[in-house]
Formats: structure tokens, sequence, C-alpha cells
């Protein structure tokens, strides 16, 4: 009961932030736009380009329960850091340190369903693996559902900010808190994403170059930027003006 009366608590924020506060500039070290994303690589049609998340994830981000991702980079990241580089890309299911006491507990129903993003050789792995950091062994085939177009994309140090946020995705705050403390010279990447899901899920077969930390992947087959946005114009409108007042930032697009 404590936890939904303070989610009901950071709503009540959001919605007096939309109505009523000026827009506001960020400041700090790391305030603001990264850059225009007019100048953002597009994917390469020859080579379809993907984005790692947890599969628990990018089931939620298909189905319009999510719609921010929070990024520092893994140890497998070029620059050892996380770098926006692709305005466009597939959404890759992944079970690569999917931690379930990182789930917010009233989304811990959809873990059985996020088992589906994955394709296993001999049979889907057991529901006490669910209860387990690392349980869930890697598939041998990923399902990929839909596709993500970066909104707007923002840097912050602020856990005031990463609080705040907590509405618009499924983690616990714990997980946003983790994601902001580690690697503290570097800012959170916060990345707003309009998704769509595509007419039909693509089966992909699971390289070894996927797996480990990185974010971004090359997938060897090709995959139709197609289908239809998973939330409506007018509420995915309202939600962004919402992440972007929380964010200090004046609308990056025109």
């Amino acid at each position: 009961m404590g936890s939904e009366r303070n989610f009901d608590h950071k709503l009540g924020i959001l919605i007096r932030l939309l109505y009523t506060a000026p827009s506001r500039r960020a400041s700090g070290p790391f305030p603001g736009l990264v850059r225009p994303l007019s100048q953002l690589p597009r994917t390469n049609e020859s080579m379809p380009i993907a984005f790692k998340e947890w599969a628990v994830t990018t089931r939620a981000l298909s189905e319009g329960e999510q719609l921010l991702t929070l990024r520092k980079g893994g140890i497998r990241e070029e620059n050892k850091h996380f770098e926006l580089e692709h305005e466009q890309f597939f959404l890759y299911p992944t079970f690569d340190h999917q931690r379930n006491d990182l789930v917010r507990e009233s989304h811990h129903p959809e873990l059985r369903r996020a088992l589906e993003e994955g394709v296993w050789p001999d049979e889907e792995p057991p529901p006490r693996a669910l209860l387990q950091d690392g349980g869930i062994a890697q598939p041998d085939r990923v399902r990929i559902r839909a596709w993500a177009e970066v909104a707007d994309h923002f840097e912050t140090d602020d856990p005031r900010i990463v609080d705040l946020l907590s509405p618009f995705h499924v983690w616990t705050q714990d997980y946003a808190t983790k994601r902001l403390r580690w690697k503290r010279t570097h800012p959170l990447q916060v990345l707003l994403l309009r998704v769509h899901r595509i007419p039909r899920p693509v089966t992909v077969r699971v390289r070894d170059e996927y797996h480990g930390c990185r974010s971004w992947v090359e997938i060897d087959r090709e995959l139709p930027f197609e289908g239809t946005p998973v939330m409506a114009d007018e509420e995915f409108t309202r939600a962004a003006a919402a992440i972007r007042e929380i964010c200090n930032v004046e609308p990056a697009l025109a």
C-alpha cells in the first residue's frame, strides 16, 4: 500500500508540473539535450541495428507500458560508456543480467510472459528460474516485436529527476538509483522512445557477438520499419511533455 501511495503522489506531481510549472532549463554539469537528433546516423538498411534491453522491458515498451530507457553503458561498449549512435532501431530482448527483484512488483506477472521473447532448444525455463538473478539461460533465438525512434534524449546527474521519471518505466526505484550511481563521472542517459509494433514478430538467431554488456547489435536478417505506434499520438504527446518538463529542457524537436 505504501508503494502505491508513493506512486500516486508522483503522478500528482507530474500533473502539476505539466499544467502549472513554467519550462526550466537544466542546470549542473550535464544539462539538457545531448545533441540534435538530426546529427545521428540513420540505420543501415542492409544490416538492421537493434538496441538490447531486458526481455521484460522490451515487452513493456512494445505494449506502451514504458516510454523511456536509462543508460550508462556496459563494459563491452566501444568507449566504456553509452553513446546514442542511432535515431531508429529495433528492440532486442535479452535475459543478460535481468534481475526480477529490480522489476516493480506490480509488473511481476509480466515476467512469465517475457519468456515468450525467447526460443530455447529444449524447453522454456521453469518458473522458479524467474526468481533468480542470472537463472535464465540465453535462448537460441529471440523474437523482435517492435522498433523505436528516439523522440528526445537527455542527460542528468540529479536523483530527483530520476525519481520523478519512475511512472514512465517498470523498474523499481532501486534499479534507477543504481543506474545513476554507477560510473559517477558519467551522466545518466534518458531516452524518450516512440515505439512501433511490427505486424508480425520476427525470430532472430542469437549470435555469440550479441552476448555481454553492449547496447547495440547488428541483426543478420531483414527487419521491417513498419507497423503502428503502441500509444495514440495525443496520449504520447502529453506523456512526452511531462517527461520533458521533468528533465527541465525545452522540446528538442519541431
